[in-house]
């Protein structure tokens, strides 16, 4: 399953979670993959794409950093998955 987490630097700092990055790694637990991520321009946010199988996986990765950043997570499935299903 696809996972698309918007994350909300908590009070508009940035520098915290990326600090934590640096010194601790991403802290996924096995079997989570992170695919890829996006910022926004004005780093208020972080857009990352994440992969699972179990959503317990996911929730064990927010918890690591729930103290720094506000989340939302929205399941996704690729356009080229998304277009048949239209037909």
């Amino acid at each position: 399953m696809l996972f698309m987490v918007i994350e909300t630097f908590r009070g508009g700092q940035p520098r915290p979670v990326y600090d934590r990055a640096r010194a601790q790694g991403r802290l996924l637990p096995e079997g989570l993959r992170y695919v890829d991520s996006w910022v926004a321009a004005d780093f208020a946010r972080c857009y990352q794409l994440m992969e699972c199988d179990e959503l317990t996986l996911l929730m064990r990765w927010i918890a690591e950093w729930t103290d720094l950043v506000d989340f939302e997570v929205v399941p996704v499935v690729p356009s080229a998955q998304a277009s048949p299903l239209m037909s």
